[in-house]
């Protein structure tokens, strides 16, 4: 039996409350995230549990209980304290998957101050505009990475410390100082700040097709979404070993990586190292890994190496998949049954709505290649593309919508209020995509809004196309945009990337458009396909089609600042 249940029943009559019952809240109790997963979970009589499995590059193994997240996230809140950071100042995690990451998280939360974490990959450029703009007080990093912080720290004025928590460079600049956590004296006691329902949490930058990337700020009571759909969409029991691939730069490594699974008690197992199939089946095998939560970038270049591989490894331990960051076609679904003997669950959700939204859920049917159906306390709709209005009419395409009021939706564009209120029109937050209900209520993911191709008159979405493309036996990676026409306004452009064994030709292209073409229609046939070795995507693996659309049309590109190869 799932924890979910009956979903159609949950959803008819789920209220918040019961997410706050689910974490033992009533209304006034202390609240503090970092409290919660940690302190709390401990009080339960769970402190010699294990908390965290980490796996560095070299395969180095580290063990962590909830007692030890508790004290350690306490050691460093009072160092916090003691270098004057207080409540609602930033601080910025920039820093690889080590453990210091996810305890300090904690340790900021406790002290109530403002968790930041950036990605670790980004270069200078990128971290200036987020660290300006949010006015960061303290930036904790590694040696690795302190250099690129030391080349803009002349232009944040706000900055006032910066702390290397591994590794100790040659020489120290000045603001610097080092943090040994492991070698640090421990904070047995340190009193969490009481935060309300609207105290700030964390700030998570998100990049829009156009401007600076923007700040979207979260709250402490985003934990109450977090934990209920950690325990419904992705199934958590205390039994389980949880790997959530999301590094916690991005919004998934906090809310699933972090909050969700300790926010319940759960065990997570954290692989500090590239995609690498090999080293990612081995990982699963050794820690016994039963709830699985990747991506289907990820997903889709697994698939690239095939099931002989997978049978290399015990992956028997492993009952529940689910996938997140962009649309999981169909193929994906079909090819994780065989290889696995499992499904991946698709869900859907944004930086901005802090949780999973819209998903499929264990023991409710999976239509390959649909988004599922709205989380119980999350009313969504689609609307009309022009007046905003909700779409009746099962199978029309129209833009995502939700009924603002869910725990875990962003309450601001940091330092950007004009923007924030672009975002709602009529009662209604508008994500940015584009889908369609069928007469079951599923969602279908059909694009961004700025990604959909208008071809004669027709909207065409890039994601049926290139699920299409992927089914194509030489395509391992595609991306579909509008080009420029004359007559039709946009023709379909497809790009590219093929698998071993296959050149490109005049031959195959046409092959591959007539292929399309008798999958879907002559209007999803691509007009053009170019040849590519790789495709842009995002360091978190989406594949930026706005970069590629760009190009076609001869515009700016925006923020390439989460560029994987920039």
């Amino acid at each position: 039996m799932s924890n979910i249940g009956n979903y159609e029943e949950r959803y008819k009559t789920f209220d918040w409350s019961q997410a706050k019952e689910h974490l033992g809240y009533s209304e006034g109790d202390f609240l503090n995230i970092g409290y919660y997963c940690s302190d709390r979970i401990c009080e339960q009589g769970k402190a010699d549990k294990l908390a965290l499995i980490w796996e560095g590059p070299d395969g180095t193994l580290k063990r962590y209980t909830f007692a030890d997240i508790r004290v350690l996230s306490n050691t460093y809140a009072k160092f916090l304290k003691d270098l004057g950071v207080e409540k609602g100042d930033r601080v910025c995690i920039f820093a690889d998957r080590i453990p210091d990451l996810y305890i300090s998280l904690l340790g900021i939360l406790k002290l109530g101050a403002v968790a930041q974490p950036l990605f670790s990959a980004f270069g200078p450029e990128s971290l200036i505009t987020r660290l300006a703009n949010a006015e960061t007080k303290v930036v904790l990093t590694t040696r690795k990475h302190v250099s690129k912080v030391r080349k803009i720290k002349a232009d944040l004025p706000a900055l006032k410390h910066i702390v290397i928590v591994e590794g100790e460079p040659k020489k120290m600049g000045e603001g610097e100082m080092l943090f040994n956590l492991e070698a640090a004296e421990k904070v047995e006691e340190f009193t969490s700040f009481a935060a309300d329902l609207e105290t700030p949490s964390l700030l998570h930058y998100t990049s829009g097709t156009t401007g600076q990337p923007k700040g979207a700020l979260h709250v402490h009571s985003a934990i109450f979404a977090q934990a209920i759909t950690t325990r419904w969409v992705l199934d958590l029991n205390d039994s389980d070993i949880y790997w959530c691939t999301a590094d916690p730069g991005w919004v998934t490594g906090t809310s699933y990586g972090i909050i969700g699974p300790w926010s319940l008690g759960i065990t997570q197992v954290v692989l500090d190292a590239g995609f690498i199939p090999d080293r990612w089946y081995k990982f699963i095998q050794d820690h016994k890994v039963t709830v699985w939560y990747s991506a289907p970038t990820a997903i889709r270049m697994l698939m690239k190496q095939g099931e002989e591989i997978v049978k290399k490894y015990d992956l028997s331990s492993l009952r529940y998949l689910a996938s997140v960051g962009e649309p999981l076609n169909a193929e994906a679904v079909h090819w994780s049954r065989q290889a696995y003997g499992l499904p991946f669950y698709d869900t859907f959700w944004q930086t901005e709505t802090g949780s999973i939204v819209i998903s499929n859920y264990p023991g409710m049917e999976i239509k390959p290649g649909s988004m599922g159906k709205p989380f119980p306390g999350i009313t969504a709709t689609v609307l009309d593309l022009k007046t905003h209005e909700p779409v009746a009419e099962p199978g029309k395409v129209g833009l995502i919508a939700l009924k603002p009021g869910w725990p875990s939706m962003f309450r601001a564009y940091w330092r950007n209020e004009e923007v924030y209120k672009s975002k709602f029109d009529k009662g209604w937050y508008i994500c940015g995509d584009r889908a369609s209900i069928d007469k079951d209520g599923y969602f279908w993911f059909v694009g961004r809004d700025d990604d959909v191709i208008n071809t004669g008159g027709h909207l065409v979405g890039p994601f049926e196309i290139e699920s299409a493309l992927l089914e194509h036996p030489a395509v391992a990676e595609s991306a579909a945009v509008g080009k420029p026409d004359e007559v039709n306004m946009e023709v379909v452009k497809a790009f590219v990337a093929l698998k071993p064994g296959h050149e490109p030709s005049d031959d195959l292209e046409l092959d591959i458009m007539n292929f399309i073409r008798k999958r879907l229609s002559p209007l999803a046939m691509p007009q053009e396909i170019e040849f590519v070795s790789s495709l842009p995507k995002t360091r978190s693996g989406k594949i930026m089609r706005r970069v590629l659309r760009a190009q076609e049309w001869g515009e700016p590109v925006g923020d390439l600042s989460t560029l994987e190869n920039d």
